[in-house]
């Protein structure tokens, strides 16, 4: 009698258990792990809350801005995307037809990365979570063509693409899964739906000159082949699934038979953003993470075809308490600093009280980290000090060139902190990240608002020809105020060239600060004796002891 209770127990409110457990464990987990580097950059987001940022759309910093708003701490960046990867899971299993509980709890405890990082704050997680809304309402739309199901298709569309651009990849394939959309007028009404929601950021694009498509197109993960871009990607697709499982889970998925269209289009969209990353490896690296909404298909998929493969479950059966116990040894040495590598203890424990005594030992005032926008926005976190990062010209672009910090600081005294370059530092403090160098500055000055806007936009020169540039001077008027006001500026203004592979050369301009602030506008004749190829330029700007900065966008030209 005691031993039939438990089980009837059990048989009752298994999914309640699984549901809150996982729940349980990932707030314990949450509460109780470092801030990663990404997710302090996207509680700084949360601060400065807006319809779009440079690099991503806004759904990310409202999740952190809301939890935050309840617990300021870890727990509270990571509580609302650990509820989403939740419910991810509850509208995955509703989603499967012909429910097999037990294999359904398998398959979800032998992907382990939904359980280390399914309470991250990143936009992968709203993403995966928008895209198991997106096939649910896709699946009753596909049933009944209502208005209410069009109107609820809408919305999950946009706010898949308020969570990460990546969501037009799933609405392209879902579309190709299933041509007859094209002769439903609730297929384009619910497009006309999404739009509308999804308007204020375009608008906000519009505003800011169409930056994320720019910086995306043009700017993110451009760099010379390697094949290594490819293995590698190969290689972490191989492993999210898993890092054990992998080898059943991603074969049942790709050998299932859909039955019917939501099937067809999570087939597709599998599919076809394996196939779309994998080509954009030939572009440039490829982050593992970039095909997160793959776990969607994959999951629902896979359950299928085992369901109806017995020995395949079995195989599942058999390597999961190897899973486990992978991901509860993980778990712990997440939380705990007890293993004695490297990159974990940088990773995960290298930020609980320096931070604190750098306060002190600055007086709590403004903090600059010299081109690392992950260590500045870490260390506002930790510290409560508003850090600004300097990012160099050589290197990408950040939310930080847009933000108003800079402008706070701007002719006041702050601190420059630096991890390279030690001996220009009077002051030192060693770390568990490394040696980090710091300096006063009385009189902050870094001008990297101020931005060179050149016709033509794209230029054309024969090999040999001066490079003529007719250029417009955009300074706030706070900047303006704070060039004029100084006696001493010590500025110089370059041009940066640039090729694929990386930085080529700098050119001297003629061009000052005061000047620029007095005159506004000016043209530019620069000797170019590069050999034939394509470049790109960009205006840079270095005052003292700073770095240089971005002061332009970039401007392609060509060398005939």
């Amino acid at each position: 009698m005691d031993l039939v209770q438990p089980r009837s127990f059990l048989k009752k409110n298994h999914r309640a258990i699984f549901y809150l457990s996982w729940l349980i464990l990932g707030l314990i987990q949450a509460g109780l792990t470092e801030l990663q580097d990404d997710e302090a950059y996207y509680w700084v987001y949360s601060k400065y809350l807006d319809w779009g940022y440079f690099d991503h759309p806004p759904m990310t910093g409202l999740l952190v801005k809301m939890g935050y708003a309840i617990f300021p701490n870890e727990l509270g960046v990571r509580l609302f995307p650990l509820l989403l990867n939740v419910f991810s899971l509850v509208i995955i299993e509703k989603l499967i037809i012909n429910k097999n509980h037990f294999l359904f709890y398998t398959i979800a405890l032998s992907v382990a990365v939904l359980q280390l990082t399914g309470f991250v704050a990143v936009p992968d997680i709203p993403l995966i979570f928008f895209t198991a809304l997106f096939f649910y309402c896709y699946k009753n739309f596909t049933r009944r063509f209502t208005l209410l199901n069009t109107f609820l298709l809408g919305v999950a569309i946009a706010l898949l693409f308020y969570s990460k651009y990546h969501a037009l990849l799933i609405v392209i394939f879902t579309l190709l899964s299933n041509i007859k959309l094209f002769t439903k007028y609730q297929t384009y009404l619910a497009g006309i739906i999404a739009l509308l929601i999804f308007l204020p950021h375009l608008w906000w694009q519009y505003q800011h000159d169409w930056v994320s498509l720019r910086y995306h197109l043009l700017e993110s993960n451009v760099n010379p082949y390697k094949p290594s871009f490819t293995s590698d990607y190969i290689l972490g697709q191989l492993l999210i699934p898993g890092p054990l499982a992998g080898i059943i889970l991603l074969p049942a998925a790709f050998l299932y038979k859909p039955i019917n269209a939501t099937e067809k289009a999570l087939r597709y969209t599998m599919i076809g953003i394996y196939a779309f990353f994998l080509l954009s490896s030939f572009r440039g690296r490829v982050e593992a993470n970039w095909t997160s909404p793959v776990l969607v298909s994959l999951f629902i998929l896979s359950h299928q075809y085992l369901n109806q493969k017995l020995s395949w479950q079995k195989f599942l059966f058999r390597l999961l308490p190897f899973t486990l116990l992978l991901v509860l040894f993980a778990r712990i040495a997440i939380i705990v600093d007890i293993l004695p590598v490297k990159e974990i203890k940088s990773r995960y424990h290298s930020w609980e009280k320096w931070p604190q005594e750098l306060k002190q030992r600055t007086g709590g005032l403004p903090v600059v980290f010299i081109n690392s926008y992950q260590r500045a926005s870490k260390y506002w976190f930790y510290s409560g000090q508003t850090t600004y990062s300097q990012n160099w010209y050589r290197e990408r672009r950040n939310n930080y060139n847009f933000w108003p910090i800079e402008d706070s600081m701007l002719a006041r005294p702050a601190w420059v902190f630096n991890t390279y370059g030690l001996s220009r530092y009077p002051d030192s403090l060693q770390t568990p990240i490394g040696w980090i160098g710091y300096r006063y500055e009385p009189v902050m000055l870094s001008f990297a608002k101020v931005q060179i806007a050149c016709t033509p936009g794209k230029i054309r020169l024969k090999a040999g020809e001066d490079l003529i540039l007719h250029c417009r001077f955009e300074i706030p008027e706070h900047y303006s105020y704070v060039i004029r006001s100084q006696p001493e500026l010590n500025d110089s203004t370059r041009v940066g060239v640039f090729k694929k592979g990386g930085w080529v050369a700098d050119l001297s301009t003629p061009f000052t600060l005061k000047q620029m602030s007095e005159e506004k506008q000016a043209s530019l004749n620069l000797p170019m004796s590069l050999p034939k190829g394509k470049y790109y330029l960009r205006f840079t700007i270095q005052s003292g002891d700073g770095i240089p900065t971005h002061n332009s966008d970039k401007i392609e030209m060509l060398i005939e």
